[in-house]
């Protein structure tokens, strides 16, 4: 059985200098001058009164509740996220990936991205996203979820080629509860390009691949 086939890792560039003070400026206008079509918005639940989509009509937002918790079941949400990037690099467009502070949620989530893009493991696909925002932590939940994911989306890949998996019933979680949900970081303008940083809320975390 031939393993599934992925495109190759993007070559990384210094893109742009998101440093803290821009962060802290960043408002709608920066959002569109940098290009930016689609923003994953992560919040808790309890923020969802002060973090939301402030401007729909110029962006189109995915709004994730996720906890920043160990015990948080952030793999559900994996599948949603690809489609929601995928679809962003279909149109040509630009994407935002933001939680707080730049360093658990939202880097699981861009890691989680890259695996599945470009057939990585949980610890390359780690140290690729880390040269782009080096402080990047996601905790240990998310952590041991991501590794999981591995094998998860393998499979799935093998599926979709129309192979068979001897592996699937090993996997610790199974393929239908990572999509239950269905559909669904640094950016420049392709899906080479993974983008993280904070819309027009309080606070903002970036780190670019490209």
């Amino acid at each position: 059985m031939d393993p599934p086939e992925f495109p190759p890792v993007p070559q990384l560039d210094e893109g742009l200098d998101w440093t803290y003070a821009m962060r802290r400026d960043m408002q709608c206008e920066l959002l569109m001058e940098t290009k930016v079509t689609h923003i994953v918005c992560i919040r808790q639940a309890v923020e969802a009164h002060f973090i939301r989509p402030n401007f729909p009509e110029l962006f189109k937002y995915l709004v994730l509740d996720i906890a920043d918790c160990v015990t948080e079941n952030i793999i559900q949400h994996f599948p949603k996220v690809k489609k929601f990037l995928d679809d962003c690099w279909q149109l040509g467009g630009i994407a935002l990936v933001h939680g707080n502070a730049g360093i658990s949620r939202s880097a699981a989530l861009v890691i989680s991205y890259i695996m599945e893009k470009y057939g990585l493991s949980y610890k390359a696909a780690f140290l690729l996203v880390q040269q782009k925002r080096f402080c990047i932590n996601p905790n240990d939940g998310f952590a041991q979820q991501l590794k999981e994911y591995e094998p998860i989306y393998r499979a799935k890949r093998t599926l979709q080629n129309g192979q068979t998996s001897q592996q699937t019933g090993k996997f610790k979680r199974r393929i239908e509860e990572v999509d239950q949900d269905g559909d669904g970081l640094d950016l420049t303008s392709s899906e080479d390009s993974c983008i993280e940083k904070m819309d027009c809320s309080e606070s903002a975390e970036i780190g670019e691949i490209t």
